[in-house]
């Protein structure tokens, strides 16, 4: 083991379903529905996360002598980078051409899914974060023993990341748009926050969806049905096939999804004359709500905005949420009250000259996003308090 601790040893599990659930649980928190024990199982379990897409499950776990188990990571060996949205191709080909193997990769990751969250799961107590170092060294031992070109952990929280930096990994930052909830109690009390200019903006595009007779509304919980999944998947294989080739999710996960944790999704449904046109799928935390998959069948004017970012912040004011983080991209999403915020990843690569070159690469990288995050908090939409 990692620094010579006797009393503690890792092991590597292909199946979540070896582990306990209430262990993984208590360590990963209530607080993120993408690292938790159902969605994970969800996505193996109908095989969205396995070999042939190149997703094969290898959680890493630290135990003690009498087999309690005091840390988990929710790992993955990759034979490509598709599905992370922390982009690491460039490094890729780099390292090819210089005559290194790149794939497979270690990944520890909530699959197919760009929010930040834990990745270093070991609850909360005193040690955790002793429990979390001892995490990252047995990543380190594995990737080594497997000779393996890097380790990636990715879209992780800050107090990760600190670990992650205490442990000598690269660091590298991103950046997102989230919305923040300021005690609003109605969605007219944040539009009212707004400048003038913006809060007329947003009333005339939720008045055009409005005009083209579509309505939208959330389900959750027994309310979603298997007609709605049908819909839904619809529009989810129909904008992959257009704009991305390739959808990651079956069919069989949303059902499975639903039976699991249907308390956790919150389903945004577009109906025109009766029949749904168009879909966006959230999951809820304990204080936010995660945009992330959308699908249309035509072109609605407005009818994104008002599916993935107004009925969000609606149902995040009605339902107590403290934030809508709304997936990558979108310098858009700035004049409709989303700010921009930081994303955290670490890196561990063992070859001494790729790691200066990834982590020169990576602090030019946050020079620019750095920048970015100055430019975008001045065109922020909200009213200025004297």
């Amino acid at each position: 083991m990692p620094d010579g601790d006797t009393a503690l040893s890792a092991r590597v599990f292909e199946n979540i379903s070896n582990i306990p659930p209430d262990t993984w649980e208590t360590l990963a928190g209530p607080d993120n529905p993408f690292v938790g024990y159902p969605f994970l199982l969800a996505l193996e379990e109908t095989g969205c996360a396995s070999n042939e897409t190149g997703w094969l499950p290898q959680h890493v776990v630290v135990e003690e002598a009498n087999g309690n188990i005091i840390a988990v990571a929710p790992c993955y060996l990759k034979s490509h980078s598709q599905g992370e949205y922390v982009f690491d191709h460039g490094w890729a080909h780099a390292w090819e051409r210089a005559g290194g193997r790149y794939y497979p990769k270690m990944q520890v990751a909530a699959p197919f899914s760009p929010v930040g969250g834990p990745r270093l799961l070991a609850g909360s107590g005193p040690n955790s974060d002793d429990a979390r170092l001892t995490l990252l060294r047995a990543l380190e031992t594995i990737c080594q023993k497997l000779e393996l070109s890097s380790v990636h952990v990715t879209f992780a929280t800050e107090r990760d990341y600190d670990i992650m930096s205490l442990a000598g990994w690269i660091q590298r930052v991103g950046r997102q748009f989230h919305w923040h909830n300021r005690d609003y109690e109605t969605f007219e009390d944040f539009l009212a926050a707004l400048t003038s200019r913006k809060r007329k903006m947003i009333r005339k595009e939720r008045r055009q969806v409005d005009e083209q007779g579509i309505t939208v509304h959330a389900l959750s919980g027994d309310d979603i049905k298997s007609h709605h999944w049908d819909a839904f998947y619809q529009f989810y294989v129909d904008t992959y096939d257009r704009k991305w080739g390739y959808p990651y999710l079956t069919r069989e996960f949303f059902e499975a999804a639903q039976d699991r944790m249907g308390e956790r999704i919150v389903l945004v449904m577009a109906d025109m004359d009766g029949l749904p046109v168009a879909g966006a799928l959230n999951l809820r935390g304990t204080s936010a709500l995660y945009g992330r998959n959308w699908g249309c069948l035509g072109d609605f004017r407005f009818l994104h905005f008002e599916a993935c970012y107004y009925k969000a912040i609606e149902f995040a004011i009605d339902n107590g949420l403290s934030t809508v983080e709304a997936g990558t991209q979108g310098p858009h999403k700035i004049q409709r009250g989303y700010e921009p915020v930081q994303t955290y990843s670490g890196h561990f690569i063992p070859n001494e000259g790729f790691r200066d070159a990834v982590e020169r690469f990576c602090r030019e990288e946050e020079r620019e996003v750095e920048w970015e995050m100055e430019n975008y908090a001045e065109h922020l939409p909200y009213r200025q308090e004297d």
